[in-house]
């Protein structure tokens, strides 16, 4: 029997089943076990570990044998005697817009809904004009804040294509943010699984739904935003694609407020070397500072996405 952890939300249980899915063809019996974040009780935990910190306990403690996560919730540093055993391929990895047919016919000082630094940051950048508006909750609950008759409506809102794919969810007007400042975060799109460090016969089983070239590519956008020492305080973006002989990986680095970002991209061999590399020139280029002064403003006694917002959010 494979225990499979996963947090409790709709789209976590939806990728859990398509994860036990694959083990119960593979001839495997398996049961998922709900275990409930500290970023479910508190959404406005200002720290990207809130999503995994109790799945992983449960690893160390030997509650669950896999856990099931959105690669791109995984902090770069993994607690000792954890690893990262198996990555999906990956889905849609771009962020589109909702509630309009594109981000250019979106009214001055239009009120668009995100919780993600590295989203305002983009947005903000092609459009300043804009009021970025701290929208948390489940798909279904941001969505409802498009409806006409709701209290704190919003023009449009930004989500992840691949969980939106994953929940069978098609909203009427959807649009991708294409551009060269609109780069995913590390890891979207990508299921990843993380087990005991030498637990074979687990790791083996994980391997039903692994890709090996999308795993090299998660490998290289987490070795950016490691290098960077990217967190919740951080717009940083890496997306990473196969190229003849080796990888293409495109990173980003952004004022929260949209005023300054830089971007950098670099080919090679050696995902690791490569995402190094990027973080390095990204430095180099004034990332430095754009991710110092993010950290400046931070008000500990304030939700990050709070205070990068136009407004604060109600509670989901």
């Amino acid at each position: 029997m494979i225990r499979l952890g996963s947090r409790r939300s709709p789209l976590a249980l939806v990728q859990a089943r398509t994860v036990a899915a694959a083990l119960r063809a593979a001839g495997h019996e398996v049961q998922i076990v709900e275990v409930v974040t500290t970023g479910d009780r508190d959404r406005a935990a200002p720290d990207k570990a809130k999503w995994v910190t109790e799945l992983e306990r449960g690893l160390v403690a030997g509650d669950v044998d896999l856990a099931v996560h959105s690669a791109k919730d995984v902090p770069g540093d993994l607690p000792e005697g954890l690893e990262l055993v198996a990555a999906s391929v990956r889905e849609d990895f771009r962020d589109v817009l909702i509630g309009a047919p594109s981000l250019d016919a979106l009214p001055d000082g239009a009120r668009v809904g995100t919780a993600s630094l590295r989203r305002a940051a983009q947005l903000l950048a092609a459009r300043p004009d804009l009021t970025i508006v701290a929208a948390r909750g489940n798909v279904d609950t941001r969505l409802a804040r498009l409806e006409p008759g709701h209290a704190d409506r919003l023009d449009a809102i930004v989500l992840a294509a691949a969980g939106l794919a994953r929940l069978g969810r098609t909203p009427a007007d959807v649009v991708a943010l294409e551009g060269p400042a609109f780069v995913a975060a590390p890891g979207q799109g990508t299921l990843t699984i993380e087990g005991r460090t030498g637990d074979a016969a687990s790791a083996a089983a994980a391997a039903v739904i692994h890709d090996d070239g999308n795993w090299a590519c998660l490998r290289a956008e987490r070795a950016v935003a490691r290098a960077l020492g990217a967190d919740c305080t951080s717009a940083v973006g890496a997306h990473c694609r196969s190229v003849d002989g080796g990888y293409a990986l495109t990173g980003f680095v952004g004022a929260p407020d949209g005023s300054g970002w830089a971007l950098d991209e670099r080919e090679g061999d050696d995902p690791e070397a490569l995402g190094a590399l990027v973080a390095e020139r990204l430095l180099r280029a004034g990332g430095a500072e754009l991710l110092a002064a993010a950290r400046a403003a931070v008000d500990p006694a304030a939700s990050i996405a709070e205070q990068h917002a136009g407004e604060t959010d109600a509670p989901a």
